[in-house]
């Protein structure tokens, strides 16, 4: 693809212009009707510099927008209020590492590393970090059965419930945090 002093023109497109009539060779990409998605960049139609200006004077980013998606898409910082997991504080890692305890950098962060491996029970099953921490939250050990499993979430959920607890709803958080590692633990390979 050779570009010359228009930028964005590709020369050596064989592709006619989009624009309904028109004979001239479409040198110029601008957005199709199906826009990019997390399915691929979308699709592209190609014209002319004529028709592409004519485009452009006429295309609107923001059509379809409220007047609150359009102020938010025009923030300097539009998308990047959202922390995904490699950028959060800890990296999807428990606890940053106590750097006073290490003489290299480099040691505490493979350390830090070391400790994100999954466990061993006693049956020779592996116990995921997700899964730890559900072990955790539960209260239970590393090679606890199903069995005592089912046994503690239910304590758990007769403890915390506000229709077993006489109606105390502060402890709702920590109810849906051991609903939520009861399900991971009970699909989990280690007790099934």
């Amino acid at each position: 693809m050779k570009q010359d002093r228009f930028h964005g023109r590709v020369n050596s497109s064989a592709r006619p212009c989009d624009f309904p009539g028109c004979a001239e060779p479409g040198e110029f990409r601008a957005p199709g009707p199906r826009g990019a998605s997390f399915d691929g960049p979308g699709d592209y139609r190609w014209f002319c510099l004529d028709h592409v200006r004519e485009f452009n004077a006429g295309y609107d980013w923001f059509e379809g927008m409220s007047a609150e998606e359009i102020i938010a898409a025009q923030n300097p910082v539009h998308g990047w209020d959202r922390q995904t997991r490699a950028f959060s504080p800890t990296a999807g890692i428990d606890q940053a590492p106590r750097w006073g305890d290490f003489a290299d950098p480099l040691e505490a962060i493979s350390a830090r590393a070391r400790t994100r491996r999954p466990a061993q029970r006693k049956d020779g099953r592996a116990v995921t970090p997700a899964e730890r921490e559900a072990l955790e939250t539960l209260g239970l050990e590393l090679d606890a059965d199903r069995r005592a499993l089912r046994k503690r979430y239910s304590e758990l959920v007769h403890a915390l419930h506000p229709d077993r607890n006489g109606g105390d709803r502060s402890s709702e958080k920590r109810l849906q945090t051991v609903v939520e590692a009861y399900q991971l633990l009970r699909k989990a390979a280690a007790f099934a």
